[in-house]
């Protein structure tokens, strides 16, 4: 007599589903498995969007008043910038501190260029880009080629360019800049088509930006799946998705009702749209992630460490030059005092954006999440009338907690 000793017991359930449990608490385990492996990713995301509802609620909604969304935008444009720049300096594996000085030194001298000898302000433009880039190379070479560390050439790059910004302005504030130069950092753009109640372009620009993102976000899933790499569960994906156009949707809505969107908002998203590429495609960015996340292991590999290092600053150089530009057109005048701490409001940035202390670790995406905390936590409490002394605090209480975050996802394992 024959037994039968077939397993009877259910399949394994694939990746991502959940098998006997019923379907509300299937759902809802998906969901909170899926927020687990994707910690890192949504952390900050949520507690942005949990920021701007207290701050709304607690200003009787004049933190979403059109109006001060704008000047949210143009307030915080130039460390979102900088956030950029810096997110990719930690990601190599190194800081940079001198940003902040190099911002008020471009702003220096375009300063000189433009009011003191008359030179038009596209040129000016161009000549302060490459002194940022003439700048940023010159510290990555001493980082990259001479191996000094990142912490001591950058802290003698903020001392040197501070000082040369006194020499420059001879301790005086310069301006005004001309009308093109002050619409980088103030101007909106114009106004065409019908009679509405939004501002058309703006309108158009935000669909266009919604459905961009829904595809990329879609196209980055399939490619994922494609190569059998883990996913978050569809419900979690579809809310994300949802997420994502709705608080598109209001930004556009809000910007639209006002003057438009500001010009500096579109250059900051090509840098967002342009960095994130080369950042998830291009070999460029693959190699940043490289060695900072294992340098011998990389130079295994044959990844050029040093050429990629000394590029990451010049990269720096260049956007501080931006920023530089885009504060000193916002204030009209260049002045000594300039870009004081900026270099710590870019690297708080990064690092509540997900930046981590080891290296390897961060997206342009987390960058600009982790400014807008800053930014909102700045503009919020501007409105509640928080003294200046209590807003250190809490914005030094942030940075501790998403250090902490941090450390606290290595050690329970999360991706």
């Amino acid at each position: 007599m024959s037994t039968d000793v077939t397993d009877k017991s259910p399949a394994a359930a694939p990746p991502g589903r959940s098998g006997g449990s019923a379907p509300g608490g299937g759902l809802l385990q998906l969901m909170l498995d899926g927020m687990r492996r994707n910690m890192r990713q949504y952390g900050m995301l949520l507690a942005l969007g949990l920021i701007v509802a207290l701050f709304a609620v607690w200003t009787d909604g004049d933190l979403l008043l059109p109006r001060n969304v704008s000047n949210l935008v143009l307030q915080n444009s130039y460390i979102l910038i900088l956030a950029i720049g810096m997110m990719l300096v930690i990601i190599a594996g190194h800081i940079d501190l001198s940003v902040g000085s190099l911002t008020a030194f471009v702003g220096a001298f375009a300063a000189v260029l433009t009011v003191q000898h008359n030179v038009s302000w596209p040129i000016a433009v161009v000549l302060c880009l490459l002194a940022g880039a003439a700048a940023g190379a010159a510290q990555g070479f001493f980082i990259a080629y001479l191996g000094i560390p990142s912490f001591i050439v950058t802290l003698a790059g903020m001392l040197v360019f501070r000082g040369v910004t006194e020499i420059l302005l001879e301790g005086q504030t310069l301006g005004p800049f001309p009308d093109g130069l002050q619409k980088m950092g103030n101007g909106f753009l114009p106004e065409v088509g019908p009679e509405t109640n939004y501002h058309n372009i703006t309108l158009l620009l935000g669909l266009v930006l919604i459905a961009f993102v829904v595809l990329q976000e879609v196209r980055d899933r399939k490619r994922q799946q494609e190569f059998a790499l883990d996913v978050a569960p569809r419900n979690i994906f579809l809310l994300k998705l949802v997420a994502i156009v709705a608080a598109l949707l209001v930004v556009t809505l809000l910007l639209a009702s006002y003057k438009g969107a500001p010009i500096i908002l579109l250059i900051l998203g090509a840098l967002v749209v342009g960095y994130g590429y080369v950042m998830r495609n291009a070999v460029f960015g693959r190699h940043i992630y490289a060695i900072g996340g294992n340098l011998p292991a990389a130079k295994l590999s044959g990844v050029k460490d040093k050429k990629v290092t000394f590029l990451v600053f010049l990269n720096m150089g260049v956007l501080a030059a931006l920023a530089g530009l885009a504060i000193a057109a916002r204030l009209n005048a260049a002045s000594p005092k300039a870009g004081l701490n900026y270099e710590l409001e870019a690297i708080a940035s990064a690092f509540i954006g997900g930046a981590s202390m080891s290296g390897g670790v961060g997206t342009v995406l987390g960058a600009i999440i982790g400014g807008l905390v800053l930014g909102v936590l700045n503009n919020g409490m501007n409105l509640l009338s928080v003294g200046t002394d209590w807003q250190q605090v809490i914005k030094g209480l942030a940075l501790l907690a998403a250090v902490g975050f941090d450390v606290w996802n290595k050690r329970k394992g999360v991706s």
